[in-house]
């Protein structure tokens, strides 16, 4: 089986960064409505998965348990199709190489943006109406997003960097595969090294953080005593913001400057259609 070469692939993201610029209001909000649906479903998965892991196989065997879960999200939004604002991330390779203007990118990550959010939130009150966001489970829930919720706006920004440059490279290796199982091979490893370094992701945390004030709302015995209150005191509205900003900007910056740029500065004499060796 073949597959594209990074130089072809600068042309294909610059393909696909026109497609998506050319798309109407309503495709972008069900898609990315979808995308921030699939990302929220991976995100509870993971809380149930690492719950009570580490008391039993230790914090970073814990982490890894999650990671190799989460992937679920981005493999279903890139096979069953979704917008995602990070993998978007990758569209100023349209502008760079001369096929869409920036207007259309900027109204793409902002509709994205929005039906992402939509997306995350709706599921993060599907799973607290269900009643599974409870017990050992919400208090996980109600942890995850409070440390979230309380990192310094720095290392929130450098670990949305960190982040998307391995999110933005499992979209961009993806597009090197022809079929469903190279796509996922792709999609897997850069996702469950993310998730399991502890690296931020802003459509993730949409949902982390709104089922974790929802929780908070609860206010059972068990999900208030498993924080300490200057941790809890971030898990509200301020904090939710507090977080997405910084971690949104990094995930910007992480996918433009070390996947974007990079790629095409190497690869832009041969965009117009040279050829290239196979390989890394």
């Amino acid at each position: 089986m073949g597959y594209k070469t990074p130089a072809e692939l600068v042309q294909s993201c610059a393909r696909m960064a026109e497609k998506k610029g050319a798309w109407a209001p309503v495709q972008m909000l069900v898609l990315g409505f979808m995308a921030g649906a699939y990302i929220a479903m991976a995100g509870f998965l993971y809380t149930v998965v690492t719950q009570d892991a580490a008391r039993y196989v230790g914090t970073g065997i814990a982490k890894l348990l999650g990671g190799t879960v989460f992937p679920l999200g981005l493999i279903l939004v890139v096979i069953a199709g979704g917008e995602l604002f990070t993998g978007n991330c990758l569209m100023p390779m349209g502008i760079l190489v001369g096929c869409v203007p920036l207007g259309r990118v900027i109204k793409n990550w902002a509709w994205v943006f929005l039906s992402n959010m939509a997306g995350a939130v709706a599921v993060a009150f599907l799973v607290h109406w269900s009643g599974l966001a409870e017990g050992e489970v919400g208090a996980n829930a109600l942890k995850i997003a409070a440390v979230k919720m309380s990192l310094p706006f720095g290392q929130a920004m450098v670990r949305g960097v960190l982040c998307n440059w391995l999110v933005a490279l499992a979209v961009w290796m993806s597009m090197a595969a022809d079929d469903v199982a190279g796509k996922i091979s792709a999609i897997f490893f850069p996702i469950m090294g993310f998730v399991a370094s502890g690296f931020e992701h802003n459509v993730a945390n949409m949902y982390y953080m709104a089922l974790g004030i929802l929780v908070r709302r609860e206010g059972s015995t068990l999900t208030a005593s498993s924080l300490p209150a200057d941790k809890l005191s971030h898990v509200n509205l301020a904090g939710y913001v507090g977080n997405l900003l910084p971690v949104t900007l990094g995930n910007v910056l992480g996918a433009i400057l070390f996947v974007v740029v990079t790629y095409f500065v190497v690869f832009k004499d041969q965009v117009a259609g040279g050829t290239e060796d196979r390989g890394g």
